[in-house]
């Protein structure tokens, strides 16, 4: 995982000085923008294999800038976060960022988070005693090639969302928990289970003819998801 490269976007300077220090000591290479604009040029330029996003940017609206950046590429985006951000920081994950870390947090738990989102989107090798291929409910995952197909159609989804359809269709017809797509999607045992939550629904967007009444991922109230 060494040697990936990291972009940092966020207008404190000293905070920015404390995160690149802490990645290359990680063994990141990492590059840095204190405003949007530069920020939106160095992901033109030099796509990073992952993006640390500040949503309050005085030049720039993060969520705009993750928008802008879900829309041409994949790249796995953490978000950084005011405690009073809750609105922003869902409708960022709306918008497709994997992850979020709240201001203020250990820069030990930000390397943490980085390292599992980057975790994702290396490719995977199905394991001997797993199906190379999942299916049911019109949609097919080819697990080699990581591929989607939902009614004959190829979908794109992000790493985070097809860890999450495996995740649900490898216990297909049971039901899962909140807490443990946390643990197999986000490699999490505690967090807010709004992140899974989210992913679902932008999930349901992609895989399911009417996401408001949803045929394929069932939710049940209280005891989780169910694929099927």
């Amino acid at each position: 995982m060494n040697g990936r490269t990291i972009l940092i976007i966020d207008d404190d300077e000293l905070l920015v000085g404390a995160i690149e220090k802490k990645l290359q000591t990680a063994g990141f290479t990492v590059q840095t923008a204190t405003t949007g604009s530069r920020g939106r040029e160095l992901i033109r330029e030099s796509p990073p294999d992952l993006v640390i996003l500040d949503l309050a940017l005085p030049d720039d609206d993060g969520t705009d800038i993750c928008r802008t950046v879900r829309a041409s590429s994949k790249v796995p985006i953490i978000m950084l976060t005011g405690r009073a951000e809750e609105t922003d920081r869902i409708v960022g994950l709306e918008l497709g960022a994997d992850d979020y870390v709240t201001k203020p947090f250990s820069l030990s738990e930000l390397v943490a988070r980085a390292r599992a989102v980057l975790r994702r989107i290396e490719p995977q090798k199905a394991q001997p005693e797993e199906p190379a291929v999942l299916s049911g409910a019109g949609v097919t995952v080819n697990m080699r090639a990581h591929e989607v197909l939902v009614d004959e159609a190829p979908v794109s989804l992000t790493p985070t969302e097809y860890k999450l359809l495996v995740a649900l269709m490898k216990q297909q017809g049971e039901v899962v928990s909140a807490q443990k797509l946390l643990e197999a999607v986000w490699g999490y045992r505690e967090y807010d289970t709004h992140l899974v939550e989210v992913h679902v629904a932008n999930l349901r967007g992609k895989i399911e003819k009417d996401p408001k009444n949803p045929s394929r991922i069932h939710t049940l109230r209280a005891f989780g998801y169910r694929f099927g």
